[in-house]
């Protein structure tokens, strides 16, 4: 699968059935060559014309299926969700 495919799905929680968004981009492990997290943009600020004030780092780990459309995740938001510097 390339990264183009990956981001062309919508990431749902499985915890709580949330959207979360769309994969933006994806960390690999430089050594082994394995996606160690995917990062999906938070929700946007102020009608989405100011950014965004989070963004969810997702364990690969935490990726239970990678269907045609979605990828289903098992996380608690609290735990993935990080402000942006």
């Amino acid at each position: 699968m390339r990264m183009y495919e990956l981001r062309q799905k919508e990431v749902i929680n499985l915890k709580d059935g949330q959207r979360m968004g769309f994969v933006a981009d994806i960390e690999i492990n430089e050594e082994t060559g394995q996606i160690e997290s995917m990062i999906v943009p938070g929700p946007a600020r102020v009608f989405g014309m100011f950014g965004r004030e989070q963004e969810y780092i997702i364990p690969w780990d935490s990726v239970k299926r990678v269907g045609d459309d979605i990828i289903l995740i098992d996380v608690d938001i609290k735990d993935v969700a990080q402000d942006y510097e």
